[in-house]
């Protein structure tokens, strides 16, 4: 199950409460509860923000009622809630009550929390998504974004069903963007914004914020999800409205309303990571004639530093979703971060393309998708055991507008859920497993096998059989060139 970590900050009279949670993947989390109440007889449901855990209003019994969700809340003071600030003096954009922003702790993220408070005079609620990002951008937030001005910060586990709901789906569908891009991005945004959709209605907030640029793909990407799931949330695009034009203005900005700075002006790429892929981009990067440096990688290594002997793995397949690695099934998330390892470290998975980007520009960006890579060669390739020629051409067809209409943020379109239910239908039969051969750089099969093959070897084998005589080629050859055949007499005169 997901988790939900809620970090919230709270006037004095507060009652803190702990326990300890174990998660599904059998690591430890400190829970802390805090809420402000009139009096202690009024601690129980009220004691958290949301349905996922309640406390009993025994004082002397602080076990939680735990059911979907863990929730971790910690204290601040009376100034770190109030709206106010030194320049709220100045005229309201609109009067919001309560916005959950999409929060990363980076430097845009981190001065959108006191502008929305300057410019709206709301309450923000940090909102931050677990897609396997790493921990070393999760480390620090609840601090970051005290220091900012939040009155509370959700952290949720997304990972078992980013993986699930959104990469697995695409990879079953064959959905390639322009050739190249296997859409780590664009599978991520709608299900953090799912998640933000569900956390406003659980704080009773009506707004929504995002930190995207008005260049980019992201703000469709998140504010289609909005509309399709809750179209009256209010959102609000700082990137559209504010003066500030660079980072460098950002980084003022921080400084004057007292918000730690967690970069410097020199920057060097704008990444994503998540559980699929790591993008690069800016730099050196935005000449397209200009080859990455090889520093700039971090999900895998030089090809050329790989190991010198080959690895060989086998993924098991079942209607068109990988399930296991070498015979061990392992859930969503955890197969594709072992393969991710895997891949990385043969050096596989690297691509650098120019992309049309939603808005009309191009864009150039590298990108690193190691276990992505590795599973899109295994399906693609059982598919051609378990399909027939004109499914594959249907399917590769319907797999353009797939990928389109992902990387446009159209998640949630009825068209993308349709064709999503044509591609489960028609792979039910894409079962069995896939050997590979990964070597530096490279992905390569070296064998395949399914249960329901459509290939028989006493039909395809070069030796005479009783399935197939040669002599009817003739016929078919006849029957199959007869319009070629016909032009060719009308252009000649026959």
């Amino acid at each position: 199950m997901a988790q939900i970590h809620a970090v919230s900050t709270c006037s004095s009279s507060n009652l803190l409460f702990s326990c300890l949670k174990r998660d599904s993947c059998r690591t430890y989390e400190k829970v802390h509860c805090s809420r402000r109440m009139a009096s202690q007889e009024q601690v129980g449901v009220k004691a958290s923000e949301f349905h996922g855990l309640s406390v009993s209003q025994n004082l002397a019994k602080f076990g939680p009622v735990r059911e979907n969700h863990a929730i971790k809340a910690v204290l601040a003071s009376d100034k770190d809630v109030s709206t106010s600030s030194g320049a709220d003096t100045k005229a309201l954009r609109k009067k919001l009550n309560k916005v959950v922003l999409a929060y990363s702790g980076g430097l845009d993220t981190s001065v959108i929390v006191p502008w929305l408070r300057e410019n709206y005079g709301c309450e923000v609620v940090c909102f931050t998504a677990d897609v396997g990002q790493g921990l070393q951008e999760l480390e620090g937030l609840e601090q970051k974004a005290r220091a900012s001005g939040a009155c509370q910060l959700i952290v949720k586990d997304l990972k078992e069903e980013f993986v699930k709901d959104f990469i697995f789906p695409c990879l079953r569908a064959g959905a390639i963007y322009e050739r190249k891009y296997l859409l780590g991005t664009s599978m991520a945004r709608p299900v953090i914004a799912k998640a933000m959709v569900d956390a406003a209605k659980e704080v009773g907030a009506d707004a929504v914020s995002h930190g995207c640029t008005g260049k980019g793909n992201d703000q469709v990407r998140f504010e289609l999800t909005f509309f399709a799931l809750n179209p009256e949330l209010n959102v609000v695009a700082p990137w559209r409205e504010w003066e500030i034009t660079g980072r460098e203005d950002a980084i003022e900005y921080a400084k004057k309303h007292n918000v730690p700075v967690p970069v410097t002006k020199k920057s060097i790429y704008s990444r994503d990571r998540n559980l699929w892929h790591l993008s690069h981009e800016g730099d050196i990067l935005e000449d397209p004639a200009n080859e990455p440096k090889e520093d700039m990688y971090m999900m895998s290594v030089d090809p050329t530093n790989a190991p010198d002997t080959p690895e060989y793995l086998k993924i098991g397949i079942v209607e068109g979703l990988p399930v296991s690695v070498n015979g061990k099934e392992l859930s969503p998330a955890s197969l594709l971060a072992e393969l991710n390892d895997l891949g990385g470290k043969h050096g596989v998975g690297r691509i650098d393309m120019v992309e049309n980007r939603l808005v009309g520009m191009k864009s150039r960006g590298v990108y690193e998708t190691p276990g992505g890579t590795i599973l899109f060669s295994a399906v693609r390739e059982l598919e051609s055991l378990t399909l027939d020629r004109e499914t594959i051409q249907i399917k590769d067809s319907l797999a353009l507008k797939y990928a389109e209409l992902v990387y446009a943020g159209r998640w949630f379109d009825p068209l993308r859920e349709s064709m999503d239910a044509f591609m489960k239908e028609i792979t039910k039969s894409t079962s069995g497993s896939v050997t590979l051969k990964l070597y530096k750089g490279s992905v390569s099969v070296v064998g395949r096998e399914s249960p329901n093959s459509l290939y028989r070897q006493d039909i395809s084998s070069f030796e005479s059989g009783d399935i197939y005589n040669q002599a009817d080629a003739a016929g078919f050859i006849r029957l199959y060139g007869l319009p070629m055949r016909v032009r060719a007499m009308l252009e000649k005169g026959l």
